[in-house]
């Protein structure tokens, strides 16, 4: 695999990370700060950070795969 497509992989690794890592935070937020008041928006919030985490996961898998395929 050429060295742009990987770079390209772990550029959209560190995007999707930073994604989930923000929705984490807006759990983290609705939990420390709006609960018991907001319990409305926990499925929404834990869905949408279930979501970006398993877009990491998956982008993660894609890198790792890609590595292991093509050493440098």
């Amino acid at each position: 695999m050429d060295s742009p497509t990987l770079e390209s992989l772990e550029k959209d690794v560190r995007r999707l990370r930073r994604i989930a890592s923000e929705w984490a935070g807006q759990l983290h937020d609705l939990v420390e700060d709006r609960l018991p008041a907001a319990f409305h928006e926990i499925p929404g919030i834990s869905q949408s950070t279930y979501d970006a985490c398993q877009a990491w996961a998956e982008a993660e898998a894609r890198l790792r795969a890609a590595r292991t395929e093509h050493p440098l």
